[in-house]
């Protein structure tokens, strides 16, 4: 365990001490790894001076820091009004540093500045999924005791709808409320004096089904994401505009659009709504060279690749579900680069597994981030021989600590994050996914990967999408059950379904092919792309065998 691990936490500059409070206890922390240079910060940190300010300090006050269709903010516009939102906070709405601030918004530059005016004052950051409801935000406002919100008016009913009791203050922007307040604010502000440590944000878990959990996360933890996976593996340079889908809530797109291009004075690219088949033409209009997005959405622009300049992309990075290689393969093909796959979790922040463009096999996930280490372990905790099925272990400068939560006990074991995931990792240290560890599929006595077969249904020309889970079945206990989206010109029956059957045999072992398959028009997803496969399990556990 290292020393600033077993050292006594810096004091803290939050008035409301809510967040240090619920801290889960020290035993139940995972160690964490801060012995390398690049993870040594000072005592006194805050993550928006560094992420923001420096910029300018450095000269590119002038560059732009973000790009969206409604308009485009440089660094020095940008702090400007973040400073702005800052002293609203401070002056006109009660806040007091460590107090929790709810944003709800699409991704725009006001979520930006929003975001960085609480960390630059002192707050802890709860951002939330814009299709989210009012229960569920009333779950979250109820267990982060949100006292504070800020909102896009677009956003605005099902916020209003939430019982959240300690909810004092809602200003909304894109009616003018913020704007006015802002234009009154001086656009000066100076930084809350935050320990290193003091918590500045709450990731909620996205797709559970459950009452959620909240990773809480340091001010530290916000730079160690950027000078590890993106210093060390992403490698951006100042002049890259960065442009993907995922939203500024899920921690992926935070790191990917916004942490990342500010740590080395690059440019973010943000787009409301944006599909898929849109995406290549938004990569060609602003130019983009680094992307972030899901395997599903490199699957569809793949096939479009042709018709739109997509000359500019230098790196495209895949996470929020595991990279299919017949999806690596036909980007490869069509754009002749290698897609950067990662494994990350909101429990870690941000990717902890993955390779650079010239340590990439493909199908494989990669090897730890430079400052972690992993291992595949039983259920005991011990690890497996080289080669063998386990749960994967995993260590760095970031690590889970559950806001008030049990659950903590079950994610870190022994001083290890126990993310939920099977793996192998072969004789070269790379880690090869397999599947949650949920998403096992035991079969007459056989394991089955889930996404191990959904690989192999791809490859068949007819398959568009798919979704592989376990079905009850009176014989095997469980059998391997396949939800199908065609390709069109393709007619959904039992012929189609024994030539898919046939293809899975031929290419994976036999016993894992599924002897049920479903067609569908859609599969279900999250918001952020991400294959929701704990739907398609219940609706496998009231549907008869077929």
């Amino acid at each position: 365990m290292d020393g600033m691990m077993t050292a006594q936490l810096a004091p803290s500059a939050h008035a409301d001490t809510f967040a240090r409070d619920n801290l889960p206890p020290r035993e139940q922390w995972p160690d964490f790894l801060l012995d390398r240079p690049e993870y040594r910060y000072p005592a006194r940190l805050n993550c928006a001076v560094e992420l923001l300010e420096r910029n300018i300090e450095r000269g590119r006050g002038d560059h732009p820091a973000i790009v969206t269709p409604a308009e485009t903010l440089t660094y020095g516009q940008l702090a400007a009004r973040v400073n702005r939102i800052a002293n609203v906070l401070t002056t006109k709405l009660g806040f007091v540093p460590g107090n929790r601030v709810l944003l709800r918004s699409m991704n725009n530059a006001w979520m930006v500045a929003c975001y960085f005016a609480v960390l630059k004052a002192g707050g802890v950051v709860v951002a939330t999924m814009p299709l989210l409801r009012a229960k569920e935000l009333g779950q979250m406002c109820r267990k982060a005791r949100i006292s504070h919100a800020f909102c896009d008016i677009r956003l605005v009913e099902e916020l209003r709808k939430t019982d959240a009791p300690d909810l004092k203050h809602l200003v909304t922007w894109g009616d003018g409320q913020l704007e006015a307040l802002c234009e009154a604010a001086s656009p000066n502000f100076t930084a809350c004096d935050t320990a290193a440590d003091d918590v500045c944000l709450f990731g909620f878990t996205s797709g559970s089904t459950g009452e959620p959990k909240a990773t809480m996360h340091f001010h530290r933890d916000m730079m160690a994401i950027c000078d590890g996976y993106a210093m060390q593996v992403l490698r951006p340079e100042p002049t890259d505009v960065f442009l993907g889908t995922p939203p500024l809530a899920f921690t992926f797109g935070l790191g990917g659009l916004v942490l990342f291009p500010f740590r080395v004075g690059a440019t973010g690219v943000l787009l409301e709504r944006v599909t898929p088949e849109e995406l290549p033409a938004e990569i060609a209009r602003h130019k983009a060279t680094v992307t972030f997005t899901a395997p599903t959405a490199y699957r569809i622009i793949a096939g479009l690749a042709k018709q739109h300049d997509l000359s500019s992309l230098r790196k495209c990075v895949s996470a929020g579900e595991t990279l299919p290689k017949p999806v690596f393969e036909a980007w490869q093909a069509a754009t002749g680069l290698k897609l950067m796959d990662g494994i990350g979790a909101t429990e870690m922040l941000h990717i902890f597994i993955a390779a650079r463009e010239d340590q990439i096999r493909p199908g494989a996930t990669g090897i730890p981030v430079p400052g972690y280490r992993a291992k595949v372990v039983d259920e005991n905790g011990k690890e497996v021989p080289r080669g063998t099925l386990g749960r994967l272990a995993v260590q760095g400068p970031t690590g889970c600590r559950y806001l008030a939560d049990p659950r903590q006990a079950n994610y870190v074991q022994d001083g290890w994050n126990i993310t939920g995931d099977t793996y192998v990792q072969d004789e070269d240290g790379y880690f090869w996914y397999q599947a949650r560890n949920d998403d096992m599929i035991i079969t007459a006595g056989y394991n089955v990967a889930g996404p191990e077969v959904e690989v192999a249904l791809l490859t068949h020309p007819a398959v568009k999408e798919c979704g592989v889970v376990g079905a009850p079945d009176a014989d095997r206990g469980m059998v391997v059950r396949a939800y199908v989206v065609l390709h069109p010109g393709h007619t959904a029956g039992p012929d189609l379904a024994k030539a898919l059957q046939d293809h899975v045999k031929a290419e994976i072992a036999p016993y894992k092919y599924p002897r049920s398959i479903v067609f569908v028009e859609t599969l279900p997803r999250t918001e952020t792309g991400k294959l929701q496969r704990f739907a398609l399990r219940k609706q496998a556990q009231q549907e008869p065998a077929a």
